[in-house]
């Protein structure tokens, strides 16, 4: 990661944690990611951009393996999603193989450019809902 990159990730992450992702978490339609913290075993709520496709769920991750929810999916890949206002269970599953980029434009747009305007290790994750 280039130091212009490094920058980039610190300010847009203090941000997101500190301002947005208090605020939106409280959002009744926002869509949130609940993953169960890989040291304290808490449950962590991540507000999310992506898409229900059948019985799974799509997102992209902006910073991929850097990202804290993605690094507690790596210790527990069981997970919650609260789509519309409901939670569904289910099993994550980190697809670095998968084109992020193309996978992006199929999800809704606004969180997709936010995703490409932002990110710099884009990786997708699949969740297969059970619920």
């Amino acid at each position: 990661m280039s130091r212009f990159d490094e920058v980039k990730y610190r300010a847009i992450t203090t941000f997101q944690r500190r301002i947005a992702n208090p605020i939106t978490r409280r959002l009744p339609l926002q869509i949130l990611l609940e993953t169960t913290g890989r040291s304290s075993g808490l449950p962590r709520r991540t507000p999310v951009g992506g898409r229900r496709i059948g019985d799974s769920f799509w997102l992209v991750s902006e910073y991929g393996e850097k990202s804290q929810y993605i690094r507690n999916i790596q210790a527990d890949p069981r997970v919650r999603v609260r789509i519309r206002g409901r939670w569904h269970s289910g099993t994550a599953h980190l697809l670095p193989e998968d084109d992020a980029r193309a996978r992006l434009r199929t999800l809704p747009r606004l969180n997709s450019t936010a995703v490409q305007a932002f990110g710099t290790q884009l990786l997708t994750v699949r969740v297969d809902l059970t619920s």
